[in-house]
């Protein structure tokens, strides 16, 4: 990973990681709890490796197919075990489709 790629993943997760804290202090509010810095930063690495794995796996199910670009079918076989995922994306797609029309 050169400088500017190492650039630009710092940024990213920086990002990541404020987006996170936003989520959750609005949740902590709702509950009338707290979380520490630490907890933020470890759901925000916990998040990002996931970012990972599911990045490099519809790079794979495009490559595959023999594509150079992901594309709504590589989706929707990642969330192909994940019940209420798939269900929620569906839902997205109908909804996207409906407008279209």
């Amino acid at each position: 990973m050169d400088v500017e790629e190492a650039g630009l993943e710092e940024r990213l997760k920086s990002a990541l990681w404020l987006s996170i804290g936003k989520i959750v202090d609005e949740e902590t509010v709702k509950l009338g709890a707290n979380a520490t810095p630490q907890f933020i930063g470890a759901l925000t690495e916990m998040v990002w490796a996931q970012i990972e794995t599911v990045s490099q796996d519809l790079e794979s199910f495009a490559k595959h197919a023999g594509r150079s670009t992901i594309n709504l079918s590589d989706v929707m076989l990642l969330a192909r075990r994940n019940e209420g995922l798939e269900s929620i994306l569906r839902a997205f797609i109908d909804q996207e489709r409906d407008e279209e029309a």
